[in-house]
């Protein structure tokens, strides 16, 4: 077998890797065979047709096409390997058959896509400072507000509604007498006072009663999200459906009872445990991302191939939806309200995907660097917890034990040694600040 290699751009190479007549003669039977087993021809049984009258009905070339690609998957792992031993192939590599002819070697091209060449920039000794996770009374305050409101009791009432109703109502949008793409709204709830909606908007329902229908004009503030009515005069149609009186709870035990807890002593205590723990993990989420974001900005890297890039938007188009799909969302009507394709979205999230790639190579070159790496014992602790965690679900024990399970594990657990790491080298030991 004999390969040539040539250097691309964007950190790719492209391998021509030859077969000669004789190396490819016993793949030529391989496919015969594979052929033949496929086939009905009248007289023989399937896998016993001769070659030659195998040639005759269905044509030499459709053996050589079966006995090529039997050849490529055979001897491609070898050709990649032999010529990426200083830098890792990624992706799937691209393949094309170049020559195929009857009495001829085969020859055919694979285009790899390799990690790019990185040269760490400085990574210890940065003296960062890391955000401290506090909880202020007032956004306690705020949270129990929260879940008084969660609880608050409703009655349909007769009057006019005033600040704290809640108001159900149809909503027709209109600009310049012309109806606003996705601005009909049914069976829509509003809380009067909270300005949830758009400014001035509350002020216009105050007093309306069930079946009463208003129409009036706000303008839309200069930097509202909604770039085609931003800085507009719009029309409103509002039907009102119901009005209701809510009813708060007060703040005393028997409400910390709703939550199963003793007394609005030990609900505040809950509480505030549960908004600190949240706000560690965001300050923690971001300090991790200005020390990484750091090093990377200090670190050179060679091209990154389109792969790569396109594989993590893809990535991040999937977590989106996702994300979408869990609050109980369908992606198709989040599309449609950013009027965006999916395509358009991915090529949006590139610049953002080529920031995820970079960290990622930045931790990755810091583990092989440093060589970090989690003893064999923290797998198997891992594994041991997720397989109590899951030990009623088959199909995820099953997932545990699988090999590229354990590889994805490996790397998860490296990843968080290398930014443990990162933290001591670069931010002062402050007590809980550092704990993550």
């Amino acid at each position: 077998m004999q390969i040539t290699k040539k250097d691309l751009e964007k950190s790719q190479i492209e391998l021509t890797v030859e077969l000669s007549t004789e190396e490819f003669a016993p793949y030529i039977e391989k496919g015969a065979l594979k052929v033949a087993e496929e086939v009905k021809i009248e007289g023989f049984r399937k896998g016993k047709v001769p070659l030659e009258i195998l040639k005759q009905k269905i044509g030499e070339m459709t053996i050589l096409e079966e006995a090529a690609n039997i050849a490529i998957r055979k001897t491609i792992d070898e050709a990649v390997e032999k010529n990426t031993m200083e830098r890792q192939a990624i992706g799937q590599p691209q393949v094309n058959i170049t020559k195929l002819a009857p009495n001829n070697p085969l020859e055919y091209k694979v285009i790899v896509s390799l990690l790019p060449t990185i040269a760490l920039g400085k990574y210890k000794g940065l003296n960062l400072k890391a955000e401290e996770a506090k909880i202020d009374d007032k956004e306690l305050e705020k949270a129990l507000n929260d879940l008084r409101e969660m609880r608050a009791q409703e009655v349909l009432v007769e009057r006019g509604a005033g600040a704290g109703d809640k108001i159900t109502i149809d909503v027709r949008m209109s600009l310049d007498k012309v109806p606003l793409e996705d601005g009909d709204h049914k069976e829509l709830a509003i809380i009067l006072g909270k300005d949830y909606f758009v400014p001035g908007f509350d002020d216009k329902m105050m007093g309306i009663k069930q079946d009463e229908e208003r129409n009036f004009e706000l303008l839309y503030p200069e930097d509202h999200h909604q770039k085609n009515i931003a800085g507009k005069m719009v029309e409103f149609n509002v039907k009102v459906k119901g009005v209701y009186e809510r009813k708060l709870s007060e703040f005393n035990d028997e409400f910390a009872g709703f939550f199963r807890l003793k007394n609005m002593e030990e609900l505040k205590t809950n509480l505030k445990e549960s908004l600190l723990q949240e706000k560690k993990h965001n300050v923690d989420m971001r300090n991790e991302s200005e020390l990484i974001g750091k090093i990377v900005d200090d670190t050179k890297f060679g091209d990154l191939p389109d792969t790569i890039i396109e594989s993590e938007s893809r990535n991040m188009m999937m977590e989106l939806e996702q994300s979408v799909v869990r609050q109980g969302g369908k992606f198709e009507d989040y599309l449609g309200h950013l009027k965006k394709t999916k395509e358009q979205l991915i090529l949006e999230m590139m610049p953002n995907a080529v920031k995820r790639v970079k960290s990622a190579l930045v931790i990755r070159e810091l583990a092989i660097v440093e060589k970090i790496a989690p003893a064999h014992e923290d797998i198997h602790k891992k594994i041991d917890e997720l397989e109590a965690q899951y030990k009623d679900n088959a199909d995820i024990i099953k997932m545990i034990h699988e090999p590229d399970y354990h590889n994805s594990l490996n790397n998860i657990l490296t990843n968080e040694k290398v930014i443990a790491k990162l933290k001591e080298w670069n931010y002062a030991p402050t007590g809980d600040k550092q704990k993550s």
